[in-house]
């Protein structure tokens, strides 16, 4: 299996390659978070990272596949055949590590469009909508927390996508929009926060991101909402805020 370190060069790889063709590959996930985040290689916060995630254009989808056949990796071809309007799967040639392209949206409990947001950074989507992946996770499990620390204790909030910050004036407009993202990232937002008390980090790193969680979450709730979030707020709880995603489906090499 890749260590973490591997499928970093990996991503490398694909993306200079992808570059190189004026093809757009981002990574996102666990493998975007060791690149950016030095806090993601040492414990209490390292984390196994099983395969990896691209994001990509559906627009660029053949020459997507193509990329990825010139690097000999091996299509999952009934997946891709399925679901190549949205999502592409590949095996790498050597491992057989597995790697996920999503085109356009990310699509989980929640659903974001990335298609004009890609070439914010070279290697992987903004650290900005990084952090949205996991803190709209509902079903929160512990290696999304680790993921929220780490990026919250690595980088500095700021109002622009400048390389290394995040962007708290345009997570707190994507909140400002949708009462449902807005409930699922202040909710996860103040879970992340007691998660730090029960972490073995030091005082003053608990301190820190606890303070970024402050600023993040008082940025949120300062932005104008907009009509449908202030109509939507009024069902509250009663009515689902997000979607139940789709049980990750184990596919290995050679049988997809």
């Amino acid at each position: 299996m890749n260590s973490a370190e591997g499928l970093v060069e990996e991503a490398k790889g694909l993306i200079a390659e992808a570059t190189k063709r004026g093809v757009i590959l981002r990574v996102l996930g666990g493998v975007a978070i060791r690149y950016h985040c030095p806090s993601a290689s040492q414990p209490p916060l390292a984390r196994h990272i099983a395969d990896m995630d691209l994001f990509g254009l559906s627009k660029q989808s053949t020459a997507i596949r193509k990329v990825f056949a010139d690097l000999s990796y091996s299509p999952a071809e009934r997946f891709n055949a399925l679901h190549g309007n949205k999502r592409l799967m590949f095996f790498e040639p050597t491992t057989q590590g597995k790697t996920d392209v999503f085109l356009d949206f990310f699509d989980m409990c929640h659903k974001f469009d990335f298609r004009n947001r890609l070439e914010a950074e070279k290697f992987s989507i903004s650290l900005s909508d990084l952090l949205m992946t996991k803190l709209q996770v509902v079903e929160i499990e512990e290696r999304d927390y680790k993921d929220i620390v780490c990026i919250l204790m690595d980088h500095k909030l700021g109002d622009s996508d400048a390389e290394d910050m995040i962007n708290q004036n345009y997570i707190a407009g994507i909140c400002s929009d949708d009462w449902g993202v807005y409930k699922s990232f202040t909710q996860n937002l103040g879970k992340t926060a007691g998660y730090v008390e029960q972490v073995n980090l030091k005082d003053v790193q608990k301190k820190a991101v606890k303070e970024q969680i402050r600023i993040l979450g008082e940025a949120i709730d300062r932005a104008p909402k907009s009509s449908r979030w202030k109509f939507r707020s009024l069902m509250g709880e009663r009515m689902s805020w997000y979607e139940e995603p789709e049980a990750p489906k184990t596919i290995k090499f050679a049988e997809e």
